[in-house]
């Protein structure tokens, strides 16, 4: 049943999770929760690469490259999407745990099964369902980092992990050349796909031992576990903890119905609810049809096939540095500075590449020079978009509210994107590609006004001081 409650505790549990210092404790959930990501990064790159291989004859597959850059990579988004949705609300109903070990086993068997495809209807299939796995995983990891991470750290440890997509970006991009030069083209990309599900099953050995998220627990009816897992935290980390003081009172409930979680967003908080859907479509447009699109730029415009790895790589360095070096500013300078400064910063960076572009100057490697430092300050602000959305929402409906706008943003942008994209590219006319510049950049900056107007001042503060929970005795208002 929904909305029922079983219960009235006071608890302490966000307050000592908080005020824990920086562990080897934590880097365990970083390593096994954050790592996902790098996976993301190594399927969407090691696709975007192949897309020249996999058309060619032989390859085992008759398929052409607009497909693999068009119809395929819209179906992976589209899946991401329907994954977050069904996998966010099980992950809020039934708990973080158990929904980011099934998630990942999930995409583990598509991606394996893609590597067997021997007809185009197979690997769209494929696709579709790796992506359906990685968007749950998005749900399910974004929640229970956010709750298990202390306030002063979330900003940039959260912008860190998100940005930690593009170390497995480089890395596909890296193997995808040995993979296409030294190897017959209808193995290559085979073992590919392969490669994911190793580093799969890497990560799934770690993520075994990442618990349950306290702050789920108490709410859901199971404090006694909560306090366990807590006491069990304070062991590992040792030294002198001294005991909060602030404790909040919980009516607890089973799990929370869809309209309740509707009215939340809509009714509660729909600034928001507005901010988070700009964040998103913005950021999803740009990197979802740029990174699915740039080996296709390459072909088509320099005749550049199978060492269009290299190239990546380097935007891919660029994208993780971002993260890297300006993750430490939004905890410090504030969030919303900081994510406007990145959004409206990368979108004229990008207007003056797509003039260059247009106007035929840039050769190959000072496009991606280009790109590289569009995407330095865009990187960031994108993995803003997913802290922003997982901290200013109440923590009954975190995973929910984070597969909503990932699926509405990435629908938006990252189907929409790669399909016009692809046509565009398709074309030959630099017109109509730097066209396709223009439109990401036009979105991001329009993106970051928006937070400048109703950005959310969630630096180092409680997760249930940015939202009271709605099981809380009292509730906040939109901020």
């Amino acid at each position: 049943m929904s909305d029922v409650e079983i219960g009235t505790i006071s608890t302490k549990v966000p307050a000592r999770l908080d005020r824990l210092p920086w562990s080897r404790w934590h880097w365990m959930i970083v390593i096994g929760l954050g790592t996902v990501w790098i996976l993301d990064g190594l399927e969407v790159t090691i696709v975007g690469n192949l897309s020249a291989q996999l058309a060619k004859p032989g390859s085992g597959l008759d398929i052409t490259q607009q497909q693999v850059a068009g119809i395929a990579a819209a179906l992976y988004v589209a899946g991401a999407c329907s994954g977050a949705l069904f996998f966010g609300w099980l992950t809020d109903r039934f708990g973080r745990k158990k929904l980011f070990i099934i998630t990942l086993i999930v995409y583990l068997v598509a991606t394996l099964m893609t590597a067997f495809s021997f007809s185009a209807w197979w690997f769209f299939l494929f696709r579709f369902l790796t992506g359906f796995g990685i968007g749950g995983e998005y749900a399910a990891i974004n929640s229970a980092i956010d709750e298990l991470i202390p306030s002063r750290h979330r900003g940039r440890i959260d912008i860190l992990i998100n940005g930690s997509y593009w170390l497995g970006a480089a890395g596909g991009a890296l193997l995808t050349v040995p993979l296409l030069n030294d190897l017959p083209v209808n193995i290559g990309w085979r073992v590919a796909f392969g490669l994911g599900v190793v580093l799969g099953l890497a990560i799934l050995l770690v993520r075994r031992h990442v618990p349950e998220s306290p702050r789920w627990m108490f709410i859901h009816g199971r404090e006694q576990e909560a306090e366990a897992i807590v006491d069990d935290i304070e062991r590992q980390v040792g030294g002198h903890l001294p005991e909060p003081a602030q404790s909040m009172t919980i009516h607890q409930r089973k799990s929370i119905g869809f309209v309740r979680i509707a009215h939340t967003m809509v009714a509660l908080y729909p600034k928001r609810t507005v901010l988070g859907l700009s964040l998103f479509i913005g950021q999803a447009f740009l990197y979802n049809a740029i990174t699915f699109g740039y080996a296709q730029i390459l072909s088509t415009f320099y005749g550049i096939d199978t060492h269009t790895g290299y190239y990546f790589a380097v935007i891919a360095v660029g994208n993780f540095l971002g993260p890297l070096l300006l993750g430490p500013l939004f905890d410090t300078v504030g969030r919303v500075p900081m994510i406007s400064a990145t959004y409206v910063g990368s979108g004229l960076l990008l207007l003056g590449t797509a003039w260059l572009f247009n106007e035929g100057v840039l050769t190959a490697v000072t496009l991606t020079a280009c790109w590289s430092v569009v995407l330095f300050v865009a990187s960031a602000g994108a993995s803003s978009a997913y802290l922003t959305v997982s901290e200013i929402f109440p923590m009954e409906t975190r995973a929910m509210a984070i597969a909503f706008f990932f699926a509405i943003g990435t629908a938006a942008g990252g189907i929409a994107g790669p399909l016009i994209f692809a046509e565009l590219v398709s074309s030959g006319a630099p017109g109509d590609t730097a066209l396709a510049f223009a439109i990401g950049a036009t979105l991001m900056i329009l993106a970051g006004v928006v937070e400048l107007i109703f950005g959310i001042k969630a630096e180092r503060r409680g997760l249930e001081d940015i939202a009271a929970p709605l099981s809380a005795a009292s509730t906040g208002k939109d901020a």
